[in-house]
């Protein structure tokens, strides 16, 4: 309320330094607790009543001992502290004139508003609804640009949260792009626009529905997304939608083919981003086939489009990938053909860089480190690793990582005998 702190409040000019800023950007809420006690002087005590942790939970965060990753657990922190919604990458913004739509100074603005709706948790209340013309009212020629943007904001949720978490949104947003298009007047420009913007939506719900275990839903959103792609002559898209496709096939012959034919869509001219992604993808369905020598030239393919990556802005849909995502993706191919020798360095350099923030696809890379441990017969360092994959798994909304860690974990009961094992065995069992 204006006019009120609670004790827990951060100060501005403390949420205003760029350590807090980075810290909070970055969900990094140990180092933000560590900070407002050193320069608040929050105690933890209080961190923890306020924010519904428990005592000896702040200060291992404090300590840089595991991340928090759930919706809940970060709205209700965020809401505790007084943490606006642009500081999560979630800032409003006024659809027309494209400045923010309130105030994110006031003392009176709430996190809440920005990542919390009423209804499902939806995380997409820290943008605003989008206000229509009457049914039948021409659609302005800037929206497309609009949507993209609020997508790209709404896809950096994917980066803390799982499927669990964002499927609702997503779909959500996916459905009313359609509603859109279809019961408004608009150019056939704006038509092209908006209908690669809905190619993009429903790739972006058909990752969050597979994340979240549901196969059959990822499946149709991808083959929409295509129709669309084609539909908005996006061959990249078109190339992504069918990219996914492979990527979520359980026939191995399918899976390369389709990945193949995701490179031929998209082109040679598609952004060098994108080229990359989707050779990487290609390399991955080689791998799950047994085809080594079609992986690494996939993998060259992907190392030599990233290379030629400038200053030119990339698809926000690919521009994460990166010299680590290539290194990733190579340890994990290199497991699945049992390279053991190739695939643990890699993997190791890689996930030594990789935030833990990024808790559901660092315990899912750390799975393909821990079987190439056991393909190499090093069970304890396996176990060890099944162990910090588990820790990171734990609080995130996706079926995705214990699916791959209970295998590993049935793998290492003959060897219950080791004192590594035995203990991720116990962890595992109360997971």
């Amino acid at each position: 309320m204006i006019g009120y702190e609670p004790p827990t409040a951060l100060p501005r000019d403390l949420l205003e330094r760029a350590d807090m800023r980075a810290a909070i950007a970055a969900h990094d809420f140990g180092t933000v607790f560590s900070l407002a006690r050193s320069e608040a002087k929050i105690s933890y005590s209080k961190i923890a009543t306020e924010c519904d942790i428990k005592p000896n939970r702040v200060g291992e965060l404090a300590r840089g001992q595991g991340s928090v990753t759930t919706f809940e657990k970060i709205a209700r922190i965020a809401d505790a502290l007084r943490i606006p919604g642009h500081m999560l990458g979630l800032a409003a913004r006024d659809w027309e004139a494209g400045v923010p739509a309130v105030d994110l100074r006031g003392e009176d603005v709430r996190r809440r508003k920005f990542v919390k709706a009423a209804v499902g948790g939806g995380l997409a209340a820290g943008l605003p609804v989008l206000t229509r013309p009457p049914v039948g009212r021409r659609i302005g020629s800037d929206l497309p640009r609009q949507l993209r943007e609020r997508t790209a904001r709404l896809r950096r949720l994917d980066d803390i949260l799982g499927g669990g978490d964002t499927y609702p949104v997503y779909v959500s947003e996916y459905q009313d792009t359609k509603s859109i298009i279809r019961d408004y007047q608009h150019t056939e420009a704006t038509r092209q626009g908006l209908l690669s913007v809905l190619a993009e939506q429903a790739q972006q719900a058909g990752w969050a529905a597979f994340d979240a275990g549901r196969s059959g839903d990822a499946t149709s959103l991808y083959k929409a997304s295509y129709m669309a792609a084609v539909e908005a002559q996006d061959p990249a898209l078109a190339g992504n939608a069918l990219a996914f496709l492979a990527y979520q096939s359980v026939n191995r012959q399918d899976g390369m083919e389709t990945a193949t034919r995701s490179v031929e869509e998209a082109g040679p001219e598609a952004p060098p981003s994108v080229r990359a992604l989707l050779n990487e993808r290609l390399a991955w369905a080689y791998a799950v086939a047994g085809c080594g020598t079609e992986c690494e030239r996939a993998l060259e393919a992907a190392g030599a489009a990233l290379a030629e990556a400038d200053d030119t802005p990339q698809p926000d849909w690919a521009a994460w990938v990166d010299a680590t995502e290539l290194q990733i993706m190579a340890g994990r191919c290199w497991t699945e053909l049992r390279r053991p020798l190739r695939a643990v360095p890699v993997l190791t350099k890689a996930l030594n860089s990789y935030a833990d923030a990024h808790a559901r696809d660092k315990s899912l890379y750390l799975s393909w480190l821990a079987t190439s441990y056991l393909h190499a017969g090093e069970v304890e360092e396996a176990a060890k690793v099944v162990g910090r994959a588990l820790d990171l798994a734990a609080e995130v909304a996706s079926v995705r990582p214990r699916q791959r860690l209970n295998p590993l974990i049935e793998q290492l009961h003959p060897h219950h005998g080791l004192s590594a094992v035995a203990d991720v065995l116990e962890k595992a069992s109360v997971a």
